[in-house]
């Protein structure tokens, strides 16, 4: 594991990073989901794709990389660029899952790989729907220590710099940016997720003009039983 500090809009940032088969000349670049981290991905794909050079990235405010201020997904997108830069790096293909796949879309790489990404609105339950009712409307009388009350599990334990950048990213509709993607794109999705539905899978691939849709058995974390089959896939490109 490695580290690179980077100033972006004046604040520090400590990215915390890993690569493997460092001397291979073609780099994919692994961007996790919300509340994991670089390892989710290098467990899934560090033995695969041996004829590429692997960069596993700690998101800003998850794993060992520091955040200090709220940012959204074109800040993430903005200093991940910025990361690559620094280790004069462009990337042959850039891998995404779930919020990383919103961050990747925004990089509008040569290649895209989105695993079960988010950016599609999806319709919320009538429990999360008057979660959020009364959370509004007793918002500004409950305690901050008790928000976790009206929260969803993503937010247990998080800190309150986290919390306000979740509220920024959770409700964004990605829809004009998927249609407007130019990169040739690689959508693998698990046929049981439940955070990131097949349905959305399925739109995604409407929206991007030069596309390929493979839906693959397992729920949000399919790639990691499915990595040969999107490895296989990649390197035959």
């Amino acid at each position: 594991m490695a580290v690179r500090e980077l100033n972006y809009n004046s604040h520090l940032y400590s990215i915390s990073y890993e690569i493997v088969n460092p001397s291979c000349l073609k780099s994919i670049v692994f961007l996790h989901g919300w509340g994991s981290n670089k390892e989710i991905m290098k467990q899934a794909f560090s033995s695969h794709l041996k004829d590429f050079k692997h960069i596993y990235i700690d998101l800003p405010g998850f794993g060992a990389s520091s955040i200090d201020s709220v940012i959204d997904t074109k800040d993430y997108k903005n200093i991940i660029e910025l990361f690559l830069n620094s280790l004069h790096v462009e990337p042959y293909f850039v891998c995404g899952h779930s919020f990383g796949g919103k961050i990747a879309s925004l990089m509008n790489p040569k290649n895209l790989v989105l695993l079960s990404s988010a950016g599609i609105l999806v319709p919320k339950s009538f429990e999360v729907r008057i979660k959020i009712k009364f959370f509004k409307l007793f918002k500004n009388i409950v305690p901050k220590n008790m928000y976790s009350l009206f929260a969803s599990s993503d937010v247990s334990g998080m800190s309150q710099t986290m919390y306000e950048v979740l509220k920024k990213v959770v409700d964004e509709d990605f829809s004009d940016i998927f249609k407007n993607i130019n990169s040739k794109t690689y959508i693998f999705w698990g046929k049981n997720d439940s955070a990131t539905p097949l349905s959305s899978g399925k739109a995604i691939s409407k929206l991007i003009k030069n596309s390929a849709f493979y839906p693959l058995d397992g729920d949000h974390f399919f790639f990691i039983k499915n990595s040969k089959f999107i490895a296989d896939k990649l390197e035959r490109l």
